[in-house]
């Protein structure tokens, strides 16, 4: 089922919002600095299995942004671009899942998850740490644990937050021909 643009520009408003309070304020930091157990990304991959590739990728673009603008310390492009680039991936899994008109269930899950992993080894493991070096002459070493500390914790997250918000979504969502018209 094809998705109004109207709705999906609220879902990406709604959605970059939510990325946002959840990844500044519902994060755990890690024993690596500046890296965190988020988990807005397990609310980012239920998103852009719902709404697809492009609100993935500005649900996360946008929230990361706002995340950093607001910590202080200027935005730090090389992980926003990560962030996006994981959104869209998860997003492409939208039309396999068809969460607004199929039920969720096991094989769902498993595509869901394998679309997730794909999404943030590509994200965390090459991604953030080459901008980081291109863009901002961080140490290999450095950049490259922070990637996956970041990426195995957003593996985590969103295998757990995701995969329940979709069976969740999939169970309250009411069955097509249910609603009669009085």
């Amino acid at each position: 089922m094809k998705k109004s643009p109207v709705i999906t520009v609220v879902a990406i408003g709604i959605g970059a919002a939510l990325f946002f309070v959840l990844g500044r304020f519902v994060s755990i930091p890690t024993p690596v600095p500046n890296t965190n157990f988020s988990t807005q990304y397990g609310l980012l991959g239920f998103m852009a299995g719902l709404f697809g590739p492009l609100a993935g990728l500005l649900i996360a673009f946008i929230g990361h942004a706002l995340i950093d603008f607001s910590y202080g310390w200027g935005i730090w492009w090389s992980w926003v671009i990560a962030s996006g680039a994981a959104g869209l991936i998860m997003g492409l899994a939208a039309k396999k899942l068809c969460l607004s008109s199929e039920p969720f269930d096991a094989k769902k899950a498993l595509t869901f998850n394998i679309f997730q992993v794909v999404a943030q080894i590509i994200a965390w493991g090459l991604i953030a740490p080459i901008f980081d070096i291109i863009i901002y002459a961080e140490p290999a070493n450095k950049v490259f644990t922070q990637g996956l500390v970041a990426g195995l914790s957003n593996i985590v997250t969103t295998a757990v937050i995701g995969t329940l918000l979709c069976f969740a979504y999939s169970k309250a969502r009411p069955a097509e021909g249910s609603l009669k018209k009085e």
